[in-house]
């Protein structure tokens, strides 16, 4: 049963004592100490208490001086976009992707260009022999780089040898999932292998100031594998995406302490690596003289960077009684579902009978919600036979009560379509408002679906 602790409290300077006596240890006073009623305190409150017995932390104020942190850049533009302008020091990113996908040749490629420009950088590899590594670095053409590579699998081996000397401004681990810690029981992959590993390879990236970055598998469904507190653990968390089939790759910043979130950077798998692509626009859109029906092209917005793809829909007639199909590659199944229903509610348009598929030109994947004008101007020109125009641009999005509401960044999409030679753009009544004048581009506006549908058919 819990007893009541008993405590004693000077009444002229507030020291507690364990048991009553006649003088004070502190002030020297006389008959100073009074008991007071303590908390009840049971033997595991009593031994796992913790207001005491530890370290003063300092605190300081909200507002005082912080430096930026330096960034060290890899000398690829599109990684160090992604990483918000480069590696930071003493912190830890954590790169996601599909198997085969490019993790490791780009990684390769930012250790052998910042060894190049004079940084120490370490490259351990756990899956690969150190042989293996040298050859892909052969066949990039940075078989020269003072790369310092090893391959190894345990955590304790690796701090060791690098705890020995000057601490690497950059240290690669391919992968986190291969790491092994003798402190903790299990086989490497485990959730608490994994948890355990990285623990100790942050804090000693912290300690030292290394630029840490670890590699993570991925699960079937996409997601990185091992614990979800591997995430929160790293600053930085790198989607590696694509498709094996297409030549593009996008390195997307999911979470990132240093930088903004939603930054992509875009790479073109090339016989000597990843190269980089300046203007991404150039590999979704598909140049032709005249329209088409069923293709409309669309401004997307991935972080501060705008990207033109190419939306496209196919609308086929069936006989009465088949069940129609809906197949979309590339956007969101229930958003098309909920485009399609807006157009047969408020637009007067049957697409009941007919099968509808969509597609994002090049494999891209498009999460803006700004793409729903876009689309529905690609299902009504499939619809209807009626081309949009080649020169035009669409973006806007479509509520269910039919409005269009207007999307943020405007004027940065109108922008980056003048640029690339696009005229004309269908765009809610908001944006056309506040876009006037951005360049030559002539802005058409309307405030609701039907308008924007009426306007496509010719119709009033």
């Amino acid at each position: 049963m819990a007893k009541p602790q008993k405590r004693y409290v000077c009444q002229a300077c507030g020291s507690v004592a364990s048991r009553w006596q006649g003088q004070c240890a502190d002030c020297s006073e006389w008959n100073t100490l009074v008991e007071e009623a303590g908390a009840v305190v049971t033997p595991f409150a009593a031994k796992h208490n913790l207001q005491g017995g530890g370290r003063s932390v300092v605190l300081t104020s909200l507002d005082a001086e912080v430096t930026l942190p330096e960034r060290m850049v890899t000398g690829i533009a599109e990684f160090d976009r992604a990483l918000g302008g480069g590696f930071v020091e003493g912190s830890a990113t954590l790169i996601g992707g599909d198997p085969g996908i490019g993790k490791s040749t780009l990684l390769l490629q930012a250790a052998a260009r910042m060894a190049l420009a004079g940084h120490s950088v370490a490259y351990v590899s756990g899956e690969e022999a150190a042989d293996q590594v040298r050859l892909r670095a052969r066949r990039l053409g940075l078989g020269n780089a003072p790369v310092q590579l090893a391959a190894a699998s345990s955590t304790r081996d690796i701090l060791t040898t690098l705890s020995t000397g000057a601490p690497p401004a950059l240290l690669v681990i391919d992968s986190i999932q291969t790491m092994h810690s003798d402190l903790i029981e299990g086989a490497p992959g485990t959730v608490s292998q994994v948890r355990a590993s990285a623990q100790e390879l942050i804090r000693f990236a912290k300690e030292r100031g290394t630029a840490l970055v670890l590699v993570g598998h991925v699960t079937k469904d996409g997601t990185i594998a091992g614990p979800r507190v591997l995430e929160h653990m790293v600053d930085t968390v790198l989607a590696f995406e694509g498709e094996r089939s297409h030549q593009y790759r996008i390195l997307r910043a999911i979470k990132n302490r240093f930088g903004g979130t939603d930054e992509i950077g875009v790479f073109s798998m090339q016989s000597e690596g990843l190269a980089e692509v300046a203007n991404p626009s150039a590999l979704f859109l598909t140049h032709r003289e005249e329209g088409v029906t069923g293709a409309t092209v669309f401004p997307a917005l991935e972080g501060t960077r705008p990207v033109l793809v190419e939306i496209q829909a196919l609308v086929v007639r069936l006989a009465s009684g088949a069940t129609p199909r809906r197949a979309v590659v590339g956007w969101d199944s229930g958003r098309l579902a909920m485009i399609l229903a807006v157009l047969e509610a408020r637009c007067g348009l049957s697409f009941s009978t007919a099968e509808v598929y969509l597609n994002i030109a090049g494999g891209y994947r498009v999460q803006d919600p700004a793409a729903d004008l876009a689309v529905a101007a690609a299902l009504v020109s499939a619809l209807s036979e009626r081309p949009v125009p080649s020169e035009s641009v669409a973006f806007g999005e479509v509520a269910l009560s039919g409005e269009l509401r207007p999307v943020a960044h405007g004027p940065l999409r109108l922008k980056e379509a003048g640029k690339l030679g696009f005229e004309r753009a269908l765009v809610p009544i908001a944006v056309a408002k506040d876009g006037k004048g951005e360049g030559a581009m002539h802005l058409t506006g309307f405030r609701t679906l039907g308008q924007f549908v009426d306007h496509m058919l010719g119709r009033g």
